[in-house]
């Protein structure tokens, strides 16, 4: 099992920047990739950015440019750098992680972004 906290969140202006982490725990032995989703309301549950093991990453065409996601292996932990923040990006904000050699991926409770015009 794996647990994730995100932090970081908050209200910030349009043109702003945050950064958003998220710490893995639990029993595993490693982990396979991290990601940061996002969901506005009324609207589907999208990827924002992804990271896998070895530091290949890949992201929304909405966020390239702008976001950069980096992990810490020996912290088990991921971060999202947010620069140029656009209204459009407020939404609550969800790690999301998988280990090696099992379908199951878990969850973190979310962290709320709300970027201001």
């Amino acid at each position: 099992q794996v647990q994730l906290v995100e932090s970081g969140g908050g209200l910030v202006q349009a043109g702003g920047s945050l950064r958003l982490a998220c710490a893995a725990s639990g029993s595993f032995f490693s982990i396979n990739y991290m990601a940061w989703y996002r969901q506005a309301p009324g609207k589907q549950r999208e990827l924002v950015a992804f990271i896998n093991e070895g530091g290949t990453t890949n992201y929304a065409d909405s966020v390239k440019g702008r976001f950069t996601i980096s992990r810490d292996n020996a912290k088990n932990t991921a971060y999202l750098q947010m620069h140029s923040l656009k209204p459009e990006d407020t939404a609550v904000y969800y790690c999301n992680a998988g280990l090696y050699r099992t379908p199951h991926n878990f969850w973190g409770q979310g962290t709320q972004v709300t970027v201001s015009s």
